[in-house]
């Protein structure tokens, strides 16, 4: 395999990810923190890597073998994570290496989980930093889903090249593609980061929390997120950071069609549909469980159902308080929406509503043939009959879901952790959400009592379940490396 263009597009990246730390390098500056010199060491050793890789293998061609981009796909998250750890390990919070690599893989791949307690107290270029992570991580997961994904047939994804056909001629090119959704992608941020401001929120937690919205990612500048006293508590931050996570677990492809004069497709996308009903049904279905069983006043229950449940189903991990606590029904509700996730094309990480919708599909024809086994019939998907292969492909996906998620819990509890800690933590960072359930992983709890091997199996289960799978395991067959 030649490695020469994956290098150059990883020197890419990192010489970005290198100009990415100046803001939390000039924030630490002028707070007078020592921490400004770790992210100016760290903003040399990344762009003299990045730079060596890019002026060494440039001149290299565009177009990439298959192999190829499955191979720069797992290499540019895993460098850019090992990078974006330095400043963790290094600043005064003093973290491990694998507590700083944990962090910062929850922090590309929008999970949220987070290991450090007493984020209060934090320097400020930390927060912020974090906070970037989210944002970078959340604008490449959207390009690579809808550039790279559909190209390789991860999971069913084909179904989505299908729709961006050349009769279309959405985007016919990725590197416009990027450029437009960079463009709406940093839009809806700077709208979201205003309305926080509106609703009582200081400059540093308006950013954060607005990159970490639209990302779907979760960081927060407070160990209690939302639950923490002051305007980040009011009704006023919740309803903005609920509008915001919901158009983050959207497609964003439908946002460039409707800016650019068509929002007929975001109205009728019936992923979209299936998307909002969900939530709407999950968070109505809460608030009634609250009123009745927990003599909650119905405006103040719909607000933390609401609220958590878009948290929740858009795996951005924000909370307001400790919903471990509110009995069974709601602990149940929020497991299984941890598996649903958002739409394709979306920041969000889960299984992905449009899956469920093909298999909804394929189980519908199933019961027609039964019923008329000489009929033909033929599954839809958004009124366009769906490729053969797509619904094998997405069955395969959900068996190894499940499959890796019982392999890394199994793997998590060997490090003593009880069930519920074990199963949680494992689906928690496997679709990206980030707090898990009980006293450890939960939403009032962390990720750092957990031991450092236990650390590692989640970083892998963030990493898989944040590329779809599909395009890690398949580096693991020895067909892959097979000339």
């Amino acid at each position: 395999m030649d490695f020469r263009p994956i290098l150059h597009v990883i020197g890419v990246l990192l010489s970005i990810l290198a100009a990415s730390m100046m803001l939390p390098m000039l924030i630490d500056l002028y707070d007078h923190s020592d921490d400004w010199k770790v992210f100016g060491f760290c903003i040399v050793i990344t762009a003299f890597f990045g730079g060596a890789l890019l002026l060494s293998n440039s001149g290299q061609g565009s177009n990439l073998s298959i192999r190829q981009a499955f191979m720069l796909t797992v290499l540019s998250w895993i460098s850019i994570c090992a990078f974006g750890a330095l400043p963790f390990r290094l600043s005064e919070l003093e973290m491990s290496y694998t507590d700083a690599f944990f962090e910062a893989m929850s922090g590309i791949t929008t999970t949220g989980a987070t290991v450090i307690v007493g984020l209060e107290n934090a320097p400020r270029g930390i927060l912020l930093w974090r906070g970037i992570l989210n944002f970078l991580g959340g604008l490449g997961f959207i390009v690579m889903a809808m550039s790279v994904l559909p190209i390789l047939k991860v999971g069913g994804m084909r179904l989505f090249r299908t729709e961006s056909s050349e009769r279309e001629k959405a985007l016919p090119r990725a590197a416009h593609f990027a450029s437009s959704i960079a463009f709406i992608y940093i839009g809806l941020a700077m709208i979201c980061a205003l309305c926080f401001m509106l609703s009582g929120l200081g400059l540093m937690d308006s950013l954060v929390h607005a990159m970490a919205a639209i990302a779907t990612g979760g960081f927060s500048n407070y160990d209690s997120s939302f639950g923490a006293e002051g305007p980040i508590s009011g009704p006023l931050s919740k309803i903005t950071a609920i509008v915001f996570m919901l158009i983050g677990g959207m497609p964003f492809i439908l946002y460039i069609k409707a800016f650019r004069g068509n929002a007929t497709p975001l109205l009728r996308d019936t992923q979209v549909r299936w998307f909002i009903t969900v939530v709407l049904t999950s968070a109505l279905a809460l608030t009634a469980y609250l009123v009745i069983e927990r003599n909650i006043g119905f405006l103040d229950a719909l607000l933390r159902a609401l609220f958590n449940v878009t948290s929740i189903i858009t795996s951005t991990g924000f909370v307001s308080e400790d919903y471990s606590l509110w009995g069974s029904f709601a602990v149940s509700l929020f497991f299984f929406l941890a598996f649903i996730g958002g739409c394709s094309g979306s920041t969000s990480g889960g299984i992905k509503i449009f899956r469920f919708q093909v298999l909804f599909a394929v189980m519908n024809v199933q019961i027609k043939r039964l019923l008329h086994p000489h009929g033909v019939f033929i599954p839809h998907y958004n009124g366009r009959p769906i490729p053969k292969d797509v619904p094998l492909s997405v069955m395969g996906f959900f068996f190894v879901y499940i499959l890796t998620f019982s392999v890394g819990a199994i793997g998590v509890s060997l490090t003593g952790q009880d069930f519920l800690t074990s199963v949680s933590a494992v689906i928690a960072c496997l679709s990206n959400v980030g707090p898990g359930l009980g006293s450890i992983v939960g939403p009032a709890g962390t990720f750092a009592p957990l031991s450092d091997v236990a650390k590692w199996i989640l970083s892998a289960c963030m990493l898989i379940g944040r590329l779809e799978l599909f395009t890690i395991l398949v580096m693991l067959s020895p067909h892959f490396w097979r000339r």
